[in-house]
């Protein structure tokens, strides 16, 4: 039972590392928290540093949800691996190490994804390009790649996958809550990259 806790801490201090953060700070001189959104996942690092930053804060995040995701495996504990990329993505929202203010879960989601149901995954990233090809707003299309995770898992009908994808999407629709008023309203800025 210690080992299983302390995995899931480690979990969710994986997910706590700021990639957006860390990158903006080190490699462009700018707390990416005080620019455009404020929020340190890959969309606004995209607006504010760029492409080879949005890719790399969001590579990151996606690994940060892989390797969470795969740690009750590398320890042989007989809990399911979503347990512990649940945490990660709660570590990445509410980061320990950057004041509790994280990203948006949907990168990090991803990343549990890639190492649980890898299939799925490339299936949900087809989805969310194709929705952002089309739409050019990332938040739109993110909540679309979550809503089609929700019905990959009922048509596989992979118990808890279904429930962890369940949360997963609903929590990235919350997190999306003023983009979708932004939406509504024709304000949410549309990406200029694609």
């Amino acid at each position: 039972m210690i080992q299983i806790i302390l995995v899931l801490i480690l979990a969710y201090l994986l997910g706590s590392i700021p990639s957006g953060l860390v990158i903006g700070k080190v490699f462009y001189k700018t707390d990416i928290r005080q620019h455009g959104s404020g929020n340190l996942g890959g969309t606004n690092t995209f607006r504010t540093l760029g492409v080879k930053a949005g890719l790399a804060v969001s590579l990151a995040d996606i690994l940060k949800g892989t390797l969470a995701t795969s740690l009750p495996f590398l320890f042989h504990l007989e809990i399911n691996l979503l347990l512990a990329g649940v945490f990660a993505v709660i570590g990445h929202t509410y980061p320990v190490f950057a004041g509790f203010r994280g990203g948006k879960a949907v990168a990090t989601s991803g990343g549990v994804l890639l190492f649980y149901a890898p299939l799925m995954f490339l299936t949900i990233f087809a989805i969310f390009f194709i929705g952002l090809y089309t739409t050019k707003y990332v938040s739109l299309s993110s909540m679309l790649a979550g809503i089609c995770a929700v019905i990959y898992a009922i048509v596989v009908w992979d118990i808890p996958l279904l429930i962890a994808v369940t949360l997963l999407a609903s929590f990235v629709i919350y997190r999306h809550r003023t983009n979708i008023k932004r939406i509504i309203n024709k304000t949410e800025p549309k990406i200029k990259w694609l």
